[in-house]
């Protein structure tokens, strides 16, 4: 298998202040994933600007439209016309052919649909076609929205084990204080024991797109941690590409682990949990020591709560109700109340399947 890389457009980057395409922009980075594919590079690309281009294509025609929610769809499905047509005409140019992949929160919702794109992708990349991925914003509405694309792109990232996520918008990378500071620097390589996120957020970073760069930053240390290298940079810089492999650019958030195909999903499952269970206080220690591998066994138990099969994957909350992360769970919901706090049971959780958040 060949090195794989997901590139993240965003809709600043893609479009002018009127909400039309910038061609030259698109061409030059095109140009840029065309000379990565040919020196080796598995190309996925994660692409914002439907919904803008929509609303400068549909123009007054929207002003017949009351309901803002159907507006947005038919920007998005206006827009997506032409967002297509322009990547397929420009990868052309490179000898590429592309694919569209338009998805939703909920195709990460179920193993099977998990599953199901991932093949269809995995496919995709080793026939060397570039896959371009959009949210469907046709169908997706509030509680089946990706935060962004951010998101998107690192839920991809996680499911077809990229090397290198980018994350391009309209800055630098990561800057350690308030960007109109002069003294100000932008971070080269994020260290979870120098950097916090709420400091960074704080000092006035966060004015970007939808998730803001709150978003960036969750999005890139969970990727991180799963084992994708992340690059945070300004996608507007014509030689980008290039500067980013050769790491003279941007903020890189390095690979810290190699995550196995099934916590990788449980990642991008960890907000789709059919129910949960409070641990205590000795159970939540257990779960956190990285010096053990730990399963969630019922003598660690408190409560359960909702109703879910065996197989099923549920959240793990500690006394307080943080998150702790979340796990496929052995039993289903009223084999494991009958089973709370009992020793010598077999783990409600086992490791193997079991993803903790930071």
């Amino acid at each position: 298998m060949g090195k794989r890389i997901i590139v993240k457009i965003g809709s600043q980057v893609l479009c002018e202040s009127g909400g039309a395409l910038n061609r030259s922009v698109l061409s030059a980075l095109v140009t840029q994933l065309g000379a990565l594919s040919r020196d080796g590079w598995q190309v996925l690309l994660v692409t914002s600007g439907a919904v803008a281009a929509g609303n400068s294509l549909a123009g007054k025609r929207l002003q017949r439209i009351s309901d803002p929610v159907a507006r947005k769809q038919v920007m998005a499905a206006t827009g997506q016309v032409q967002l297509m047509e322009t990547y397929r005409e420009l990868f052309q140019q490179q000898g590429l052919p592309v694919a569209q992949v338009l998805t939703s929160k909920s195709d990460f919702q179920t193993r099977r649909h998990y599953l199901n794109m991932r093949g269809c992708i995995e496919a995709l990349l080793t026939a060397g076609i570039v896959p371009i991925v959009n949210e469907n914003d046709v169908v997706a509405v509030t509680e089946l929205m990706f935060t962004d694309n951010d998101e998107l792109a690192g839920l991809l990232a996680g499911m077809v084990k990229a090397d290198l996520l980018c994350l391009l918008s309209t800055v630098p990378g990561v800057f350690d204080g308030d960007p109109d500071d002069s003294a100000t620097q932008c971070i080269e390589r994020w260290d979870d024991q120098l950097h916090q996120i709420e400091d960074i957020v704080s000092r006035g970073t966060s004015s970007l797109g939808r998730g803001g760069m709150n978003s960036k930053l969750v999005i890139a240390r969970k990727a991180a941690k799963l084992g994708t290298a992340v690059v945070i940079a300004n996608g507007a810089d014509p030689e980008i590409m290039s500067k980013i492999l050769a790491g003279d650019t941007g903020t890189r958030f390095p690979a810290l682990g190699d995550a196995s195909p099934t916590k990788r999903w449980l990642a991008s499952a960890d907000d789709h949990a059919t129910g949960s269970v409070t641990v205590n206080a000795g159970a939540e220690s257990a779960l956190r020591d990285s010096n053990r591998l730990a399963s969630l066994l019922p003598v660690g138990i408190e409560a359960v709560d909702g109703r879910f099969n065996r197989g099923d994957v549920i959240q793990i909350l500690n006394p307080n109700g943080k998150v702790l992360g979340c796990g496929r769970t052995r039993y289903d919901h009223l084999e494991a109340e009958q089973l709370i706090g009992q020793h010598g049971q077999k783990p409600l959780i086992h490791y193997d399947y079991l993803y903790l958040v930071d």
